[in-house]
C-alpha cells in the first residue's frame, strides 16, 4: 500500500515536470507566450506528486512497513516517533525524495513570485530550466534511487533500525534540512542566470530576484554547515567541529562561491559592471551543488557523513557534466551582448575592494576543490589512495582568511568609485583605533602568536568598521522619522550584520584552533587528576536509559560540576556509541569523552579532556550570520544602472531556431 501511494506520486511528479518542459520549450520555440503560462500550472503538479510520495514514505517509516527495503534498512520498532520520521532522509533514497521535494516547493514559489511576468523570455526560459532540474530528480527516483522498492526475499519481523549516530542528537534531525534548502535553494537563481544568459538580459529586476534567492538559500547553507559543525562537536567525541572532510568541503565549496555572488551583486546594482563574472558565480554555485551531491551519494568518498555506494554516481557527474557545459556554453555564446559598459574606475575604491573580496574567495573555493577532488583523480587513475589533510587546508586559507578580514574592515568604508585619502581617515580611524587598541590590550594580557593576534585585531576592526555603518544607518532612519530597527533591514546593512557574525566565528575558530588544550587522562575510581587549571576526579559508574538507547555513564567531577559522558547502544542495533560530556560557557568549554571502559567497569577509566576557548562564538556566530542574511533580503531602494533590453519571446524564438540550424 505505502510503496504504491510513494510510486504514484514519483509518477505523477515526473509527468508534472515532463509535461511541464513540453508546453515550456514548445512556447520558448514558437514565440507562443499562452503555452508558457500553461507549463506553469504543471509546477503545482510536481509539488503534489512529491507530497503523496512524502506522505506514502512517512506512512511506511511510521507504521514500521518493512516490505520496503528503504523502511527495512533504515527503521526499527524501537525507532523513536522523531528519529522514525526524520529517517526520511536519513539515508540515500529518502534523501533525493527529500531534495525533490523541496525543489519542488522553491518550484511553486518561483512560479507564484513570477505569475504576471511568465511571458517575458528570462521567465520562460528559468521555468523550463527548473523544470528539467525537477524531471531529473524525479527520474532518479523512478530509477536507480527508488525509495519505494520492495524488500528483497523474507520480509523482515523487524528492521535494522537508523544508523546509532542518527539517533542520538536532535541536530541530527534538523542540520541536514537546511543543508538541503541551502543546496536546492540555488536552483531559482540557478535557473534565472540561465534565462538572463539565453535571453540576453542582465536587467536590474532580474538581478534582484536572483539575489534575493540567493540570499535565502545562503542563509539555509550557513545554518546547515553550522548546525552540522556543532554536531559532530557534540556527537563524535573528538573535541573537534571541521575536519576538513570531504563531504564537510562539498557544503562548503558553494557556500563560498555564493558569498562572492553577493558581494559582487552589489557591483552590478550599483554600477553596472561584473554581470558575466556574477552569472558565473551563479553557474558554478549550481554546478557545485551538484558536485556535493555526487560526493556525498556516488560513494567515492569515504565519510562518516557520506551516504554507501550507489548507482547514481554516472546519473549525477553526467547532469554535473551538462551544467557546466551548459553554462560555460551560454556565457561563451552571450558574453559580447552582456558585457559590462564600462570597467573599475580606481583601485582604491568599493567595487575595487569588493574584486579582491571576489578574488579571494574565489582562490579559497580553488584550494578546497583541489583538496577535496584531487585524491579522487589519484585514486581513479593509478589505484593509489592519497589523503591531503589539514596542513594543506590551513596553510591556503588561514592567510587567506586573514586578508579577508581586512577587506571585510575597509570595503565598507569605501566611497563608489574612488576614495580620497580624507575619506579613509575620517570613516576609518575609529575602528582601527579599536583594532589597535584590541591588539595592544591582548598583548598586556599575555596573549601571544602572530596569527592569533592579528585575527583578533583585525577583527575588532572589521567588526567596528560594520558597527559604524550600523550605528549610521540607525541615526538617518531616526532622522527620516522611521524606527532604529527599520535603518538595519535591507541588502548594504544586513550585510554588515553577516559581517558581526563572521568576525565572531572567526574569533571562535581562531582561539579554539589556537589555545586549545587536550590530553588523555587514566583516572582510578575516587581518584583525583589535574589539568590546565581544572581538578577532575572520578567517582563512579552509573546505568542510564534514554528512550530506546541504553548502556553506562561515568560519574565525573570537573571544578565541583559533575560531568556524564557515557557508552551505549540503541536497542536493536549492534553499533555502540560513545556521546561525550560538555560544559560550555561564553568563554571556554571543557569537554570530556570516554576511550576505554574496564571490563566489568572495575579499574580505571580513560578520558579524553578537552579545554575548548571561546567555541561558543561559532554557533553564536553562525545565527548572527543567519540573522543578517534575512535582514538583507529585506527590500530596500535600488539603484538602476544601464540595461541593455531583453529579447521578447517571438524574437527569441526566430533567434534560437536560427542558431540551432547553424
Amino acid at each position: 500500500m505505502n510503496g504504491t501511494i510513494g510510486h504514484v506520486g514519483l509518477l505523477v511528479g515526473l509527468f508534472g515536470a515532463v509535461a511541464g518542459i513540453a508546453l515550456a520549450g514548445a512556447g520558448i520555440v514558437t514565440g507562443r507566450p499562452w503555452l508558457v503560462r500553461r507549463a506553469r500550472t504543471y509546477s503545482y503538479v510536481v509539488l503534489f506528486g512529491a507530497l503523496v510520495a512524502v506522505v506514502g514514505m512517512e506512512r511506511a517509516l511510521l507504521t514500521h512497513d518493512f516490505t520496503l527495503a528503504f523502511v527495512a534498512g533504515n527503521n526499527s520498532r524501537e525507532t523513536p516517533i522523531l528519529f522514525s520520521v526524520t529517517g526520511l532522509w536519513s539515508a540515500l533514497q529518502g534523501s533525493i525524495l527529500l531534495w525533490s521535494t523541496i525543489l519542488a516547493v522553491y518550484l511553486v514559489i518561483f512560479v507564484r513570485h513570477v505569475r504576471n511576468r511568465v511571458d517575458e523570455p528570462v521567465v520562460s526560459v528559468a521555468l523550463l530550466v527548473s523544470l528539467v532540474a525537477a524531471a531529473f530528480f524525479f527520474a532518479l527516483m523512478i530509477g536507480p534511487a527508488d525509495p519505494f522498492a520492495a524488500t528483497v526475499g523474507a520480509i523482515p519481523l523487524d528492521g535494522a533500525g537508523p544508523n546509532a549516530l542518527l539517533q542520538d542528537n536532535i541536530l541530527d534531525a534538523v542540520h541536514p534540512v537546511f543543508l538541503y534548502l541551502g543546496f536546492v535553494g540555488f536552483t531559482v537563481p540557478f535557473a534565472i542566470s540561465i534565462g538572463s544568459l539565453v535571453a540576453g538580459s542582465v536587467g536590474e529586476e532580474w538581478l534582484a530576484l536572483a539575489r534575493r534567492y540567493a540570499v535565502v538559500a545562503f542563509a539555509f547553507l550557513t545554518a546547515g554547515i553550522v548546525l552540522g559543525a556543532w554536531w559532530s562537536y557534540d556527537t563524535f567525541g573528538w573535541g573537534g567541529y571541521w575536519g576538513w572532510d570531504p563531504v564537510e568541503n562539498a557544503a562548503l565549496l558553494p557556500w563560498l562561491t555564493a558569498t562572492a555572488y553577493l558581494h559582487s551583486a552589489m557591483v552590478q546594482e550599483r554600477r553596472g559592471l561584473l554581470r558575466i563574472w556574477n552569472l558565473s558565480l551563479l553557474l558554478a554555485t549550481y554546478a557545485l551543488t551538484i558536485l556535493g551531491t555526487f560526493l556525498t551519494r556516488s560513494g567515492v568518498v569515504q565519510s562518516v557523513h557520506a551516504f554507501s555506494d550507489s548507482g547514481i554516481g554516472p546519473a549525477l557527474i553526467s547532469y554535473f557534466a551538462v551544467v557546466v557545459a551548459v553554462g560555460v556554453g551560454l556565457i561563451g555564446w552571450r558574453g559580447d551582448r552582456l558585457a559590462s559598459p564600462g570597467g573599475i574606475d580606481a583601485p582604491v575604491s568599493r567595487e575595487g575592494a569588493f574584486l579582491v573580496n571576489n578574488l579571494i574567495f574565489s582562490a579559497i573555493a580553488l584550494v578546497v576543490l583541489v583538496g577535496t577532488v584531487f585524491p579522487l583523480f589519484v585514486e581513479a587513475l593509478n589505484g593509489q589512495q592519497v589523503s591531503i589533510g589539514r596542513p594543506y587546508f590551513d596553510s591556503f586559507t588561514v592567510p587567506l582568511g586573514i586578508a579577508l578580514l581586512f577587506f571585510m574592515a575597509v570595503a565598507p568604508a569605501l566611497p563608489w568609485r574612488k576614495a580620497s585619502r580624507g575619506v579613509l581617515r575620517r570613516r576609518l580611524a575609529l575602528p582601527a583605533w579599536a583594532g589597535g587598541v584590541t591588539l595592544v590590550a591582548l598583548v598586556a594580557a599575555g596573549v601571544r602568536g602572530l596569527t592569533p593576534l592579528v585575527a583578533f585585531g583585525l577583527g575588532a576592526f572589521a567588526a567596528a568598521s560594520a558597527l559604524r555603518q550600523l550605528v549610521l544607518a540607525a541615526v538617518t532612519a531616526r532622522r527620516h522619522g522611521l524606527s532604529a530597527w527599520r535603518g538595519v533591514l535591507g541588502r548594504a546593512n544586513g550585510g554588515m550584520v553577516v559581517h558581526i557574525g563572521i568576525v565572531i566565528i572567526a574569533v571562535g575558530l581562531t582561539a579554539a584552533s589556537s589555545f586549545a588544550h587536550e590530553t588523555a587522562l587514566t583516572i582510578q575510581q575516587g581518584a583525583t587528576a589535574h589539568f590546565e587549571g581544572h581538578t577532575i576526579s572520578f567517582s563512579s559508574w552509573e546505568r542510564y536509559a534514554n528512550g530506546n538507547e541504553k548502556g553506562r555513564e561515568a560519574v565525573m567531577v570537573v571544578d565541583g560540576r559533575r560531568f556524564y559522558p557515557r557508552v551505549g547502544s540503541f536497542d536493536g542495533s549492534s553499533t555502540g556509541t560513545a556521546t561525550p560530556a560538555i560544559d560550555s560557557s561564553p568563554f571556554e568549554d571543557v569537554y570530556l569523552a570516554l576511550t576505554s571502559v574496564p571490563a566489568g567497569l572495575v579499574g580505571p577509566v580513560t578520558v579524553d579532556v578537552f579545554i575548548q576557548p571561546l567555541i561558543a562564538w561559532l554557533w553564536a556566530g553562525g545565527a548572527v550570520v543567519v540573522l543578517g542574511a534575512l535582514l538583507s533580503a529585506a527590500p530596500g531602494r535600488r539603484r538602476r544602472p544601464t540595461d541593455p533590453s531583453s529579447v521578447p519571446l517571438p524574437e527569441l524564438a526566430d533567434e534560437l531556431v536560427g542558431a540551432a540550424s547553424r
